[in-house]
């Protein structure tokens, strides 16, 4: 017995992590057959079944959002390119509580042309756990040999691979980021060390004009921030494209990712300080150089 599951990871009024439950799209005709640990009247599984847009949420879910029967509950779609407008039709009970919503996969395949007859995993019920893993080998030695072959795993396992993927992933893109920043820091230190000694006459030549060192060391350090900050504008820019054309069914991104308003500010800042950075050392070095020795410099 087995029923098709797909998760839906949309986005219900806003990102702040109190506001986010996970979302299934399923068939109702067989996913409490299925998930026999959920508990519903069987006038409200009726009614399920009967509306394409309706939902179940669970009693703790319920709860904290003040929903009741017949209330209408909209998600943003983020990976698939659709918003949905539930309705409550009903409310389950399971211990422990899973503050999950589920809804009729019908709905997102009319919604999502390319989604039809597709699932993102497969939920079975076996009748006994000691069944349980000659099940799943039996359920993948049928698919071994298909274009897609299954990977076969207890409920529990199968939570722990999802957050632990989560996990995996949140650091590889963070160490991704770290080494890319350090990076940029050493080239943009090393681009300004080479501009600041190519002009090392032309310092000495303001010191001459009565240029403090105070204010080239200002100069200097405001045109490294300067090109920084260009750069950066320019990053934003290209993200901004990129992320635009690759936020699409098939390509891989979510089709609601965009770059916002406070990503560009953070990028800015970022692009601001490393500028800053990369340009005290040299700046600090051109600024104390005597007149006599800077206009004897040869680069």
């Amino acid at each position: 017995m087995f029923v098709p599951m797909t998760w839906f990871g949309g986005k219900y009024i806003d990102d702040k992590p109190e506001n986010y439950f996970p979302q299934f799209a399923t068939d109702p005709e067989e996913y409490f057959d299925v998930a026999a640990d959920k508990i519903m009247p069987a006038d409200q599984l009726a009614a399920w079944k009967r509306d394409r847009a309706g939902c179940v949420v669970d009693v703790q879910l319920a709860t904290k959002h003040h929903w009741k029967i017949g209330d209408h509950i909209i998600l943003q779609g983020s990976i698939f390119p659709t918003n949905l407008d539930l309705v409550v039709r009903g409310i389950y009970t399971i211990d422990p509580p899973n503050s999950a919503l589920y809804f009729h996969t019908k709905y997102l395949e009319e919604s999502v042309d390319w989604f039809k007859d597709t699932a993102g995993f497969y939920f079975t019920r076996v009748d006994s756990p000691d069944n349980m893993p000659r099940a799943a080998h039996a359920i993948d030695d049928l698919f071994h040999g298909s274009p897609v072959p299954t990977k076969s795993e207890s409920e529990q396992a199968f939570k722990l691979d999802f957050i632990a993927t989560l996990g995996s992933v949140k650091a590889f893109i963070l160490s991704i980021c770290g080494a890319v920043l350090f990076t940029t820091l050493l080239v943009c230190a090393n681009t300004m060390a080479m501009s600041i000694r190519e002009r090392t006459r032309e310092v000495a030549v303001l010191r001459t004009l009565g240029f403090t060192r105070g204010s080239i060391l200002k100069l200097l350090l405001s045109e490294s921030v300067a090109i920084a900050l260009i750069g950066g504008t320019v990053g934003v820019a290209l993200g901004t494209l990129v992320i635009k054309a690759m936020s699409r069914p098939g390509i891989g991104l979510p089709v609601s990712m965009h770059m916002t308003a406070s990503t560009a500010l953070v990028v800015m800042l970022v692009a601001a300080t490393v500028g800053l950075i990369s340009g005290v050392i040299p700046s600090h070095r051109a600024s104390n150089l005597g007149i006599v020795d800077a206009l004897r410099y040869i680069g």
